[in-house]
């Protein structure tokens, strides 16, 4: 069984830590933008090479360098039978971008899960985050900031994603395993089982 998914929620949604559980489950990568990105400049690749300048220079990666990074990740063996992607597409752009790549593989997302969290929550989530982990640049101000850009870039994508009957909106609030329950009682709905 295949299971082509794509993760959506506000920082702080917990959408990193249900997106392994997910994939562990279903026997697909999860496929982290900022993950790819990491390797790849690790590794010294072309493309980690451009990625780690862009950032470094504290501009965000553009649209057509993620799209290439992530479509390179996708083409890899053990992304063929499906994959879980987290963090992208982060925009209306990046939505275009995976459309074609995934026609021309004759391939479609099977499900949206989209971790529905107040922002009320997330905030005391990144700031308790910041505190614990001692995380200087999650100011209150920044992690403000940041949940802005997801609601206005990010959080469109749904519409779209909305439009194909594809997004399941989970209640994000709530114990770990429970959220795990709700993701996986709608997936079953869609005929997306565990692996294991």
């Amino acid at each position: 069984m295949t299971a082509r998914l794509l993760i959506v929620g506000p920082q702080g949604s917990g959408k990193g830590t249900q997106g392994v559980r997910v994939g562990e489950a279903l026997g697909v990568p999860v496929v982290s933008t900022g993950d790819v990105f990491r390797a790849n400049v690790s590794q010294g690749t072309d493309l980690g090479r451009q990625v780690k300048s862009i950032i470094d220079a504290g501009d965000l990666v553009p649209d057509e360098l993620t799209s290439a990074v992530v479509r390179d990740r996708l083409s890899q063996a053990d992304a063929a039978e499906g994959f879980l992607l987290d963090g992208y597409p982060r925009n209306l752009a990046q939505v275009m971008h995976l459309d074609e790549f995934l026609e021309g593989r004759d391939e479609k997302l099977d499900a949206v899960i989209a971790l529905v969290v107040p922002r009320e929550e997330s905030l005391a989530r990144l700031t308790a985050r910041a505190t614990e982990q001692g995380r200087a640049d999650d100011t209150e101000e920044a992690i403000a900031t940041r949940l802005g850009i997801y609601e206005r870039e990010t959080a469109p994508i749904l519409s779209v994603y909305g439009t194909r009957g594809i997004v399941d909106e989970i209640d994000g609030v709530g114990g770990l395993d429970e959220i795990t329950a709700r993701i996986f009682a709608a997936l079953e709905a869609r005929g997306l089982r565990p692996a294991r």
